[in-house]
């Protein structure tokens, strides 16, 4: 198992009160691939600097740290595309303690 870090970009389309649910289906996703998740840090809904998708012009940011076997993270990105409300994501690995 190793220790990794995941930056979600959420886009939630104006439902400002979906955040937690879409929390929740993010770290099922996780735990269903086999990690024990850490931590999950929500950040604040902020504006991108370069808008790239008119349709989406700001994000909300949710912090996740998580142990997983190294396996299974390439089976990580399939299933976060099936996260409706997963804009974009970046995958670390997490420092150590």
């Amino acid at each position: 198992m190793k220790r990794y870090e995941v930056l979600f970009i959420l886009n939630l389309a104006g439902k400002e009160e979906d955040l937690n649910d879409a929390v929740e289906r993010v770290k099922s996703v996780l735990t269903e691939a086999g990690a024990k998740v850490e931590t999950i840090q929500k950040m604040d809904k902020k504006p991108f600097a370069q808008v790239t998708d008119k349709s989406v012009p700001a994000g909300h940011y949710v912090n996740m740290i998580f142990d997983i076997a190294p396996s299974a993270v390439a089976g990580l990105r399939p299933k976060f595309a099936r996260v409706a409300e997963v804009y974009r994501f970046l995958l670390t690995l997490a420092p150590k303690v």
